[in-house]
């Protein structure tokens, strides 16, 4: 028996975790998310949530180490994208308190990345281990929270 097909469509990213590729990455997979219906607002919110989970992975996961990668997984459902921001940095020792707002290791970090990707985005979730890294995967739903009608119906 065939498995049903859980995504529409799929794409990988793997770059290195220099701070010039946290432009590169949130437009990729903007223009990925864009083949579902988001308004552009909604893909600015998505653009704003990968930068900020890239950044997180540069800045805190490999402390500005510029030699190693980052990967990005995007999926598409039918009404959904989802994408998941991986690294294999130093991990988070404490997420709740990583949660919260204004919470930073980097005193010259104002500590809001989290607090974007939870406000943006309609669902978060961290994994991370003491040096095994992290992955934040982060799920935005089309057209969540708004009335959306279709003109032909």
């Amino acid at each position: 028996m065939r498995r049903k097909k859980r995504y529409s469509n799929e794409m990988k990213l793997e770059f290195l975790s220099v701070p010039s590729n946290v432009a590169f990455a949130r437009v990729a997979v903007a223009a990925f998310a864009s083949q579902l219906d988001f308004t552009l607002a909604e893909l600015e919110e998505i653009k704003v949530a990968v930068s900020e989970a890239v950044s997180n992975s540069i800045v805190h996961g490999y402390g500005n180490a510029t030699n190693r990668f980052v990967k990005i997984h995007a999926a598409l459902t039918a009404d959904s994208v989802e994408i998941r921001v991986e690294d294999g940095g130093k991990g988070i020792e404490n997420v709740d308190a990583a949660l919260q707002p204004a919470f930073s290791t980097d005193a010259d970090r104002l500590g809001l990345g989290f607090v974007f990707m939870q406000s943006f985005m309609d669902s978060l979730d961290v994994k991370t281990a003491p040096d095994q890294g992290t992955v934040v995967t982060m799920v935005k739903k089309l057209g969540a929270g708004m009335a959306r009608t279709n003109p032909e119906q």
